[in-house]
């Protein structure tokens, strides 16, 4: 994080072209630096000696023994056919027992010239069986030789000893990125300490060289503690300084405040509402409208609950925008969201979306969509209707942001389902207003509270986990298929009734079924464990129609139909002329259907729990109860049936985010998907250290509102620039 000149040195000046090279592929690693900051992922012991007479099994064990025989076998095998396998068979013996040590290939030649019979040695390895004989296969080992004293305690020191495991790749092992390390630690000596020395004596920190030396090189088990603690504070302090300035930038550009006429345009809408809005939709509301309100930009983070409401919050956040003579433009992930976003609010608003026509309402304002697939006449009329003002309110996907669309006042930008959205994109639709639009960004994945600080820490968090009167519970349950054939039967059952009984059902599927993606490869070590390809719409469609559900109205949707195909499809669905949709996760964000009670995911296992969780949230919307059933034909004991037990068992998004998280690695939160550059923690969890996290962030902020620049703080401004490679930087920039 600090790289200063030592640090900065390339590795291929320390280490030649070729290791260097296979550094910076495989591990991103370019400089001292990076090496330094590339910790150890585990430590093994080679635990305390033991004797051959009572060593256990499947644990790493160290003896140390005399070598009794040594003998070199040739065999045939499948990569040796012409019997060139080599085996290499060694018997040692302490005297209290005997054991077996074997080596393969390329890896006898070396002990099978010093392993020789009389010769000492330390072995460390993994205790296992063969031919009923206990036996390490391919220990680590130090020959000992010298005076018995001298060997004794050189026993001692290599025995206790922590090996760092590295995080390492087939072209280099862990024991050579060690080394590696070992040959320039001492240049951590040099490393310039980003934390201010107030900080770091008032929490009782060891000093950065001392952590880099400890991490690396730890005597003890407290060592390793006390370097992680101390570069866990690097890291979430270092990256909470990035975002404080980011917040604190913001705070100083000029925004237009937009407060709602006292009977304007929100105040009819409010008056059409045929219910009232959840305590939490008008304590977000509050939120939202002091920020709109003030001379610089809003930015703010709404995670919601899945049905919780968001869409309406943030309607009445362009109304009030609108209201004060601004236009708002709502950024939507695909053209099916877009256009249901479109209808819905076209619904809601009633009269009121019929600007300067006939008949509508002395407030009324114009709603246009905006999507790629328009035809030509069509979006002309809409990007006039933008230019000229006459359209308060724009929802579209991605062609919003191309450069012939113009505003006449863009005062507030909302971007739902933020995660599916580049920086660049969100950043390209803020330059569109005159002067800095206010930001509302939606998602409605929950997000633990301290990925929210670290990912979106440049971003105000509202949080709405009430769920609005009138909406029912959804029943969860997982149909294993495989042993028992019998539940999918059933599954099937429950469709029909409630097709019968007046609702309708989704069926999901992974995958589309045609050409193109059955050559896609599997994606979780379980598909690869399967030789089936995960179940596609067409075929489950077709299945169905003729066997267990023949006679209702079956049909398809998927991401590779024409737009007006898809959205033809979606009205059918909506208006009750369909039975079962099956579709993929085209209706996972959004898709609003009341009538739609019972769900069934097939092959559920091939779905993050986030994605199911959003996916069940398309049923249950209306008066009547929800089904969600996850068929999957993983075992019982897989870790992939723990997950679909797991989102059976709450409807809790942010419970379920925070089993998400733990099982996946942090890298897959914080990296490219939100900010393009690979993510720059290697010893921080974002679950495990919340309260270092927030404690940051504290300090982060008091540390930039008494010096924006740094320029008290040399150590920490090379730290940030360490961190702020190019990409980063565009992110926070367009955070």
């Amino acid at each position: 994080m600090d790289l200063v000149s030592a640090l900065e040195k390339p590795l291929e000046k320390e280490f030649g072209r070729t290791t260097a090279k296979v550094m910076a592929e495989h591990l991103g690693l370019h400089t001292v630096g990076d090496l330094l900051h590339h910790y150890p992922r585990r430590y093994e012991e080679r635990g305390r000696l033991t004797l051959l007479a009572d060593l256990p099994m499947d644990e790493h064990v160290t003896v140390v023994a005399q070598v009794a025989d040594a003998r070199l076998h040739s065999f045939a095998s499948a990569k040796a056919p012409r019997g060139k396998g080599q085996r290499l068979e060694v018997t040692i013996t302490d005297g209290s027992g005997r054991l077996q040590l074997v080596f393969f290939g390329h890896g006898v030649h070396k002990p099978h010239k010093e392993l020789l019979p009389g010769t000492r040695a330390m072995f460390a390895g993994k205790v296992s069986v063969f031919n009923r004989r206990l036996q390490l296969a391919h220990p680590a080992y130090e020959l000992l030789s010298g005076a018995e004293d001298g060997a004794a305690e050189s026993v001692e020191t290599w025995a206790g000893a922590l090996i760092p495991i590295y995080p390492a790749t087939g072209k280099m092992e862990s024991w050579k990125i060690g080394k590696a390390v070992q040959q320039i630690l001492p240049t951590a000596d040099e490393a310039v300490d980003p934390l201010p020395d107030s900080l770091r004596a008032g929490r009782g920190l060891v000093t950065l060289p001392e952590a880099l030396h400890k991490i690396h090189r730890p005597h003890t088990k407290a060592d390793i503690a006390d370097a992680r603690a101390r570069l866990k504070w690097d890291e979430a302090f270092v990256l909470q300084v990035a975002l404080a300035r980011r917040r604190h930038a913001d705070a100083l550009l000029p925004a237009v405040p937009r407060r709602p006429a006292p009977d304007g345009l929100l105040t009819a809408f409010d008056d059409r509402l045929p219910f009232t809005l959840t305590e939490g939709q008008q304590k977000v509301s509050k939120e939202i409208f002091d920020d709109l309100a003030t001379d610089h930009p809003m930015h703010r983070l709404l995670q919601g609950e899945v049905g919780s409401g968001k869409t309406m919050v943030a309607l009445r956040a362009m109304l009030a925008v609108v209201d004060a003579g601004g236009q708002a433009a709502m950024l939507a992930p695909t053209e099916v969201l877009a256009q249901q976003h479109h209808r819905s609010i076209t619904e809601m608003m009633g009269e009121l979306t019929e600007g300067g026509m006939l008949g509508g309402a002395e407030q009324a304002t114009k709603v246009v969509l905006l999507t790629g697939s328009m035809g030509a006449a069509a979006r002309r009329q809409a990007l006039l209707d933008l230019v000229t003002g006459e359209a308060g309110i724009v929802i579209g996907t991605h062609a919003l942001i191309e450069d012939k669309v113009q505003f006449h006042d863009l005062g507030l930008v909302v971007v739902d389902e933020q995660h599916r959205f580049g920086v660049e994109q969100r950043d390209a639709l803020r330059g569109k207003g005159k002067q800095p639009p206010h930001l509302l960004v939606m998602t409605a994945t929950p997000i633990p509270r301290t990925v929210a600080m670290t990912v979106f820490g440049d971003l105000e968090t509202s949080v709405l986990d009430q769920l609005p009167a009138g909406r029912s519970p959804i029943a969860s349950h997982v149909v294993p298929a495989a042993d028992k054939p019998h539940f999918l039967a059933r599954a099937w059952e429950r469709v029909r009734e409630e097709v019968t009984n007046g609702h309708q059902a989704y069926v999901v599927c992974p995958r589309i079924g045609d050409e193109a993606e059955d050559t896609k490869k599997a994606k979780s070590p379980e598909d690869e464990a399967e030789k089936r390809p995960p179940l596609a719409v067409l075929d489950v469609a077709d299945q169905l129609s003729r066997g267990p559900l023949q006679g209702l109205k079956v049909e398809v949707l998927h991401g590779r139909m024409q737009p007006d195909d898809k959205d033809a499809v979606m009205r059918r669905f909506a208006a009750g002329e369909t039975d079962v949709l099956v579709a993929t996760t085209v209706i996972e964000v959004g898709v609003n259907v009341p009538n739609a009670t019972a769900m069934v995911i097939m092959d559920a296992d091939r779905f993050g729990v986030s994605q199911l969780h959003q996916l069940r949230g398309r049923v249950g919307r209306g008066s009547a109860p929800g089904l969600c059933l996850l068929v999957t034909e993983m075992p019982e004991a897989s870790a992939a049936r723990q997950r679909l037990d797991a989102v059976a068992a709450t409807l809790d998004g942010f419970e379920l985010s925070r089993i998400d998280l733990e099982q996946r690695r942090e890298g897959d939160v914080l990296g490219q998907a939100q900010s393009g550059a690979r993510t720059s923690l290697r010893v921080l969890a974002v679950i495990e250290d919340e309260e270092i996290i927030a404690e940051a962030r504290e300090e982060a902020a008091a540390v930039v509102a008494a010096d924006p620049d740094l320029e008290h703080l040399p150590g920490l401004r090379t730290a940030l620039d360490a961190l702020l490679d190019e990409e980063r930087e565009q992110y926070l920039e367009k955070g």
